[in-house]
């Protein structure tokens, strides 16, 4: 998978991606990062990338010119999917990410401001995404989480699949709770199913606890599935 990163700060991305489990995906060759300063398509000697918003109020909004260019710049001729990090976007969860784990390319396109201009939203823009119902100075630490969540279901970056295929929220559900030596720990012990040897009775209990765990903490999630 290719990844091209358009912010106006890539430093902020220097130690994520060469560091854990994105810098294992890059060292396996499974990802390939490129960052691309959206100054460097502007025009002007001072590398102006916003101005303020026609009709007034308070903030500034990220220009359609070095945008564009820089979008169509890096996209070239290919046809990828641009992601536009922004409140307004739909919430980021599982299934989105497993529907971007195959793909060979994608465009994160990090704003910053009060917003973007609409016109590039409306001409370049292919999807738009949220982390949750909060506003952040930038699109950056979306874009982070975004690449880690779908750098971990990459065939081969992680070294048991079936990890990553049983965390919470892959199958619609929470985690179970987990556990690991000591069986005792300051008079606490480990469910005595989990040391029985029954892989029956094991996994009929992680469901259990997920499903338990999922209608307590996330009802929306549990009954939104049933």
């Amino acid at each position: 998978m290719k990844i091209d990163i358009l912010t106006i700060f890539p430093e902020l991305f220097a130690s994520f991606i060469d560091n854990g489990i994105v810098f294992r995906a890059r060292e396996k060759k499974l990802l390939e990062i490129n960052l691309h300063n959206i100054r460097s398509f502007t025009t002007d000697k001072h590398h102006q990338v916003d101005d303020y918003p026609f009709g007034g109020g308070a903030g500034m909004v990220m220009k359609p010119e070095p945008l564009y260019e820089a979008i169509t710049s890096v996209l070239g001729e290919d046809k990828a999917p641009v992601v536009y990090f922004t409140p307004q976007g739909r919430l980021l969860n599982q299934d989105i990410i497993s529907r971007y784990k195959d793909k060979e390319r994608i465009i994160f396109l990090c704003g910053h401001y009060k917003e973007i201009d609409q016109r590039i939203r409306d001409m370049l823009v292919t999807d738009e995404i949220s982390i949750g119902d909060y506003v952040l100075s930038g699109g950056e630490v979306p874009a982070m989480v975004m690449i880690d969540a779908v750098s971990r279901l990459i065939d081969g970056v992680i070294g048991d699949i079936e990890s990553a295929m049983t965390d919470s929220h892959q199958r619609g559900l929470l985690g179970t709770p987990h556990y690991t030596r000591p069986a005792k720990f300051m008079d606490r012990e480990v469910p005595d199913v989990l040391i029985s040897g029954n892989h029956a009775e094991i996994d009929k209990w992680r469901q259990m606890k997920a499903r338990e765990l999922t209608m307590t903490r996330r009802p929306d999630l549990y009954y939104g599935k049933s």
